[in-house]
């Protein structure tokens, strides 16, 4: 169960993912840094308990027209050997201490639970809630079962983690509204998230 503290980040996830969106290929930002603001997302639980997951929709309205990122992160509270080039950034947690940030695309745990969530073997959390399903990230997959690891490939369009299996899974990085999965696909994962009017929109995040 993913336990939602109510305390600071120094510095906050968005500040971190300032600095750290305009390095991704698949950002679409002018020369001036991003503005951002949390527009939605949903957790997984670790069943070690020991690393925070959480698929973050962040808005960034600092061109002339919003554009809104998906940013899978993991939170460890040591470095993840290996995963240097992944590390989006440290903070201060107001409880757990340093906390190492990570792009979770790059992380096997966030991995296995995005894999198992396609299967529908755990279910999607609530990103600010402790211990409550979020009903509206739903699943849909018809195929065999899924490795539990991949390798993430960044591109100007997405990230691109192929299976062990040669299976291939795209997250869509820019979210947009009446984006349908493509026909023939495995299966896909919809979320939520928020317009600057607030309006409520829906589109696949990840689909295989």
């Amino acid at each position: 169960m993913a336990l939602i503290h109510r305390t600071t980040l120094k510095p906050t996830k968005l500040e971190l993912l300032t600095t750290w969106l305009p390095t991704r290929p698949w950002y679409e930002g002018g020369p001036n840094a991003p503005e951002l603001t949390k527009a939605g997302g949903f957790r997984l639980d670790d069943p070690e308990g020991e690393v925070g997951i959480e698929f973050m929709a962040a808005m960034d309205t600092s061109g002339p027209h919003p554009v809104t990122y998906l940013v899978p992160l993991t939170y460890r509270g040591a470095p993840l050997d290996g995963a240097d080039h992944a590390l989006v950034g440290t903070m201060e947690h107001g409880v757990l201490g340093e906390r190492w940030a990570y792009d979770g695309c790059h992380d096997p745990v966030l991995v296995a639970q995005l894999l198992a969530l396609f299967e529908g073997r755990v279910q999607a959390q609530a990103q600010s809630i402790t211990d409550t399903p979020d009903h509206e990230v739903a699943r849909s997959y018809a195929g065999p079962a899924l490795p539990s690891t991949a390798t993430a490939t960044d591109d100007q369009d997405g990230t691109e983690l192929r299976l062990a299996d040669g299976t291939l899974l795209r997250l869509h990085r820019r979210l947009r509204p009446g984006t349908e999965a493509p026909e023939g696909s495995l299966g896909h994962i919809t979320g939520a998230w928020e317009l600057p009017d607030g309006t409520r929109v829906r589109a696949p995040f990840a689909v295989l």
